[in-house]
């Protein structure tokens, strides 16, 4: 087979960072039934990709503190060489995926992963994950702790940096 011609599988993993909570305190607190509050990353060429606070930064699969993902969903297979998709992260981290433009609701690990995804297989990521942002939004508590949550910096621990996290 042709080098060039060589496919990879692309993963894309989802974590619960509420751990279930989301499930049982949404209705209450915000007056609709969320699942979780997702945090996803792309798994290819044997890492672990995600975009958070500190830029974007990679592992081995599952080895982040937020340990195995509770979702794997299987995007397809990419002809990107590693090469390409490594340079085209690069890029993307001295860019638009710099540390400092981390936004929780507009600019997240979740907007990453559809954008890499699209990249690398042509597919979106599932809407219930990139809708979420406006659903939590679109309630009067959202709105009252949209200020608060503007503020956190969502960064798995146990990942490596890639092209030196927040540039100012």
């Amino acid at each position: 087979m042709d080098k060039s011609t060589t496919r990879h599988n692309v993963q894309l993993y989802i974590y619960d960072l509420s751990r279930g909570l989301a499930r049982s305190l949404s209705p209450i607190m915000l007056g609709k039934q969320l699942d979780g509050i997702w945090h996803t990353a792309i798994v290819a060429y044997g890492d672990e990709f995600f975009f958070g606070g500190e830029g974007i930064s990679s592992c081995s699969p599952g080895g982040t503190m937020l340990g195995p993902p509770d979702t794997v969903v299987e995007l397809g297979e990419t002809e990107v060489t590693e090469e390409i998709f490594m340079d085209y992260l690069s890029s993307l981290g001295e860019s638009a995926y710099r540390g400092d433009r981390y936004r929780l609701f507009e600019h997240n690990c979740n907007t990453f992963t559809n954008e890499v995804a699209q990249f690398l297989t042509g597919r979106s990521i599932p809407s219930y994950i990139t809708n979420l942002p406006s659903e939590v939004l679109s309630t009067p508590f959202g709105q009252i702790l949209r200020p608060i949550l503007d503020s956190i910096h969502i960064a798995p621990p146990g990942g490596n940096v890639i092209n030196g996290g927040r540039n100012l």
